[in-house]
């Protein structure tokens, strides 16, 4: 559990850092001074700057910097990703060139969008390196011939509630090794064996993890197919590999797809709290996330690297929604500005991110409330095992 918190930890310092740099360095390019970039968040424990004549120096703890012409760099207490603050950003020093709000509009969207294209850049690098060593994916939709494909098993993805395969307490991910000691090839050859044997016992062989389980389960008719079955929609899955110059192409398109998905998952989730549907089950906070990057951490590096640009990808849309506090409420205050052709009053969009900033809390407190009745015992075992 302890090795689940330091790489949860980890994880998510590489996605807010590589958020943040992208600001950074849009902002120093630009010729915005960003006055702070620190790694971890405040109080500042430590930070390095060069003062007005060139020399490095230290700071500690949260000590006001006068004599720093560029950036303090600083480590600090609170070991959650990190931040960058620009000169400026909150609308102060209007007539000061190096201030974020001096700018044209143009340029500051370019720095408030760079977050979030930093976040997809490295999702596509993560995903071409994965692609580089072999990542693993999904069969069913066929591969470019030049593939390389190992470790090819059927899994899990989806289980029907009350069905016969959630009785036998099966998870998705589980990969399905043999039904009657009977290797299949394919996911239709299985679908078939199993639609032939309704209302007889089979004994499954499952991989979860790595661990080998035995379950007997008795296929019934499944109302959702109108064939015999215990309740999961398998796919095949493998470790797929390509060519470096291959590994390029499809780490884009690959990126994108992920994209377009995520984009379309969040508009769904949207639209059920428009509808009054409520937060999806599946919606998991910190909490949550923690415990799956430490259940796919042990599934071994390439799972988590894959894991890790999936969140990447996630971090970057969530960023970019046209919500007040985020990245795309204040692209959306731009937006206005250009159109309108004056800024909004500083303090009333202050006071609308801050609004914004209080209701995104509330949301991560009620997903957190249900990660916790969710994955609870997993912590509760954890703190017994340490007190």
């Amino acid at each position: 559990m302890f090795l689940t918190i330091i790489i949860f930890l980890i994880v998510l310092s590489v996605l807010v850092l590589a958020h943040e740099w992208g600001h950074f360095i849009t902002a120093r390019k630009l010729g915005v001074k960003a006055e702070e970039f620190g790694l971890g968040f405040p109080p500042r424990a430590i930070g390095f700057y060069k003062n007005n004549q060139g020399r490095w120096q230290t700071v500690f703890g949260g000590k006001e910097v006068t004599d720093c012409p560029k950036t303090v760099y600083s480590l600090n207490w609170l070991p959650l990703g990190g931040f960058v603050k620009i000169k400026g950003e909150n609308g102060e020093g209007q007539t000061e060139a190096d201030s974020f709000a001096s700018r044209p509009v143009w340029q500051r969207a370019v720095m408030l969008s760079a977050g979030v294209i930093m976040n997809v850049v490295l999702a596509m690098a993560l995903i071409i390196a994965g692609f580089m060593v072999g990542l693993p994916q999904s069969l069913d939709g066929g591969l470019d011939a030049r593939a390389l494909v190992s470790d090819r098993k059927i899994q899990i993805v989806q289980i029907v509630k009350g069905s016969p395969a959630e009785r036998a307490d099966l998870k998705i991910g589980d990969a399905i090794i043999s039904i009657d000691d009977q290797i299949f090839l394919n996911r239709q050859e299985l679908q078939q064996y199993v639609n032939l044997k309704i209302g007889q016992e089979l004994s499954y062989k499952i991989k979860r993890e790595q661990e080998l389980l035995d379950k007997k389960i008795m296929p019934s008719l499944m109302d959702e197919t109108g064939k015999g079955g215990i309740g999961v929609a398998i796919s095949e899955t493998g470790i797929v590999r390509y060519p470096w110059y291959l590994a390029v192409s499809e780490g884009f398109k690959m990126t994108f797809k992920w994209t377009r998905d995520i984009v379309v998952a969040f508009y769904e989730l949207i639209k059920g709290l428009i509808l009054g549907q409520g937060v999806s089950a599946g919606l998991a906070g910190p909490v949550g996330i923690a415990t799956i990057t430490g259940q796919v951490a042990r599934m071994g590096f390439v799972y988590l690297m894959q894991f890790t640009a999936l969140l990447s990808i996630n971090l970057a849309v969530i960023n970019f929604f046209p919500f007040p506090a985020l990245d795309g409420g204040r692209f959306l205050f731009l937006m206005i500005e250009k159109i309108k052709r004056a800024p909004v009053r500083r303090e009333i969009e202050n006071a609308i991110h801050n609004i914004g900033f209080i209701l995104l809390m509330i949301l991560v407190l009620v997903v957190t409330f249900r990660d916790v009745a969710k994955f609870g015992g997993v912590f509760k075992n954890f703190w017994e095992k340490v007190f």
